[in-house]
């Protein structure tokens, strides 16, 4: 098994951003049958250590893979594209002025009396566009040889600003409660 190749490869799956989560699931649990370090109790250190850094590659590329944001970012790396995501923008200003709304109204929730209804539906509407936005990467990626990688990258910092808007609302909820 080499665990130099790509996270694709080790799983035997294609590259691709739409693939089968139960493959995954199910090759991820093979992996770990043979590569957990448990396995390796009474074996030699240099065999315990590889089996720790095999398995951890391994945890790495399956959560890389089942997240459709981490797959994405991923796939964009594979095929060259890298950024970092503190200096990245999105010059888009009616979609800057959207997410700027959207945490205008994630504040006011606080503050309403029934606070949680209204988050149900922010949470829910947020739930639809990163649906959109999977869709989106779904649909470009679909064609791996030609993949319009600045249309890519746009909607990963789009579903990177939804994923934050969700977390920051998981979190009013767990306030709420």
């Amino acid at each position: 098994m080499d665990f130099h190749q790509n996270y694709f490869e080790l799983f035997g799956l294609p590259v691709s951003f739409g693939l089968d989560g139960g493959s995954l699931t199910e090759r991820y649990r093979d992996l770990q049958k043979v590569l957990h370090p448990d396995r390796f109790a009474n074996a030699s250190d240099q065999e315990r250590r590889l089996s720790l850094q095999q398995a951890a590659q391994v945890n790495s590329a399956y959560d890389t893979l089942r997240d459709p944001l981490s797959r994405a970012r991923y796939l964009l790396r594979l095929r060259g594209l890298e950024y970092n995501d503190e200096s990245s923008t999105i010059s888009d200003l009616e979609f800057l002025e959207e997410q700027m709304g959207l945490r205008e109204q994630l504040a006011d929730i606080r503050h309403d009396k029934n606070p949680t209804a209204l988050l149900d539906d922010f949470m829910a509407r947020l739930d639809a566009r990163s649906r959109e936005y999977i869709e989106g990467l779904s649909g470009l990626f679909a064609s791996p040889e030609d993949v319009d990688m600045e249309k890519a990258k746009n909607l990963v910092q789009r579903m990177q600003f939804i994923r934050r808007l969700q977390a920051e609302g998981e979190a009013l909820e767990e306030t709420l409660m």
